[in-house]
């Protein structure tokens, strides 16, 4: 048995609150952050609405100093230093001042694709013979790990301070692995999360791959459907979320407050067999993901009491609901109660399990279920394995002790953890 692993603090930057207040208040309400982006429509785009944080000017000043705003073109980075300064703030922390490194804190912080638009200004300027116009920055604005390292040295970090990325998985993938760094004795300490840029460079393969829906540009709020008989693809994204991730021994020494315990995970990968491929899931390894993930947590099949679902708003909603009823071998009114968050921030691709996981989270302290916007029409291949009462459609009040999180990414790969609320320890 490893050591206890907590969560202590929580950051967002999510395309429907920047802060955990406003975003819980969205969440409750079910407020979408989903517009019309009149940048999509004039290059064409059939999808012309997405979901991205409002941050702005005034906002930037609270996080960069003028020089380190000189140039900044990575709205990736953005987000994640927004998200991951206010988690660590969150938890109490403060940034080390000292010459010598914190080594028992680090930092992993995944990204899918960063600085794609400082990438986009770089080329145009080498292309022009204008190469030392580039500026200092135009490596960390576009390296994978920029994010990790901007992050690592504004906190002073010494322990391991890297970059992961799995496609959509990326953030819940980051928490597991913060999970048994600490776990395993090797930090105390680590900020974790995930962050995805914005814009029509990010966004546009997914245009032409023709799996965003196209007949909502005049009505975005009602675009990003999850579950729902009227899907008709899943709705693009940005932000970042994070999240503090501490031994129980550590929280405890330093009266830092609690919101969750960490009781495992699982990650896996399909091997784009059975089914799978780079875009579909292979069903036999989602469920043994789910499976070994409440294994390794410790407990049964029944005490998951919330599942918070990928569920992206395509035609694959219901085949994960029918993956996570085989997993947990529950089904119509026996099934727990199930919502995804991507009605109101869209999928926010790498960032989306970090923010997702953080939201997840909040359900704990609000004691409340968030609901699920945009269903109504619950799928009937989905209301054929699961009751409809499953799937809430208002906030429901409820002390909720376990949750179950998992996220399922391009390129056929998994990732599923088990939160516990703190308030529940004995």
């Amino acid at each position: 048995m490893g050591r206890r692993v907590v969560i202590t603090g929580m950051g967002v930057c999510a395309p429907n609150g920047i802060g955990l207040t406003n975003f819980t208040q969205s969440l409750i309400q079910g407020t979408s952050g989903i517009t019309h982006r009149p940048q999509l429509e004039k290059l064409g785009f059939g999808c012309q609405v997405a979901g991205e944080p409002p941050v702005n000017q005034a906002m930037l000043a609270n996080y960069f100093t003028p020089l380190e705003l000189r140039g900044l073109n990575a709205t990736g980075i953005v987000y994640g230093v927004i998200a991951g300064m206010d988690a660590w703030a969150d938890a109490g922390l403060s940034k080390n001042t000292t010459s010598i490194p914190n080594w028992d804190q680090g930092i992993i912080f995944g990204t899918g694709i960063l600085g794609v638009d400082k990438f986009r200004e770089a080329i145009h300027l080498i292309d022009e013979g204008n190469v030392r116009r580039l500026g200092s920055t135009s490596v960390i604005q576009t390296m994978a790990s920029g994010i990790s390292a901007y992050l690592g040295g504004l906190l002073g970090c010494g322990n391991q301070v890297t970059t992961n990325s799995a496609a959509c998985t990326t953030g819940t993938e980051g928490v597991i692995m913060a999970y048994d760094r600490i776990s395993q004795g090797k930090a105390e300490k680590i900020l974790t999360g995930s962050c995805s840029d914005s814009g029509p460079y990010v966004w546009g393969g997914f245009d032409a791959m023709r799996i965003l829906p196209r007949t909502y540009n005049d009505n975005p709020t009602q675009a990003s459907r999850p579950m729902s008989a009227t899907a008709g693809g899943f709705i693009p994204g940005s932000g970042a979320g994070a999240l503090v991730m501490e031994s129980l021994e550590s929280a405890r020494k330093r009266g830092a407050r609690i919101y969750a315990e960490v009781l495992g995970g699982e990650l896996n990968s399909g091997g784009q067999l059975g089914g799978g491929s780079m875009t579909a899931p292979n069903s036999m390894a989602v469920q043994r993901c789910i499976r070994k993930a409440i294994s390794n947590a410790g407990i049964s099949t029944a005490d998951i009491e919330v599942v918070n679902g990928h569920l992206t708003a395509t035609s694959k909603d219901a085949l994960e609901i029918e993956n996570w009823s085989k997993a947990l071998g529950r089904s119509g009114k026996d099934f727990p109660y199930i919502n995804s968050f991507k009605g109101t921030v869209g999928h926010c691709l790498a960032a989306a399990g970090s923010i997702e996981c953080v939201a997840s989270i909040l359900q704990f302290q609000e004691n409340t279920i968030f609901k699920n916007i945009n269903c109504n029409d619950l799928h009937p291949d989905i209301e054929s394995i699961i009751s409809d009462q499953c799937v809430p459609r208002e906030p429901i009040s409820n002390n909720a002790s376990i949750i179950a999180k998992a996220s399922f990414g391009f390129g056929d790969v998994n990732a599923c953890v088990i939160f516990k609320s703190y308030k529940s320890d004995i």
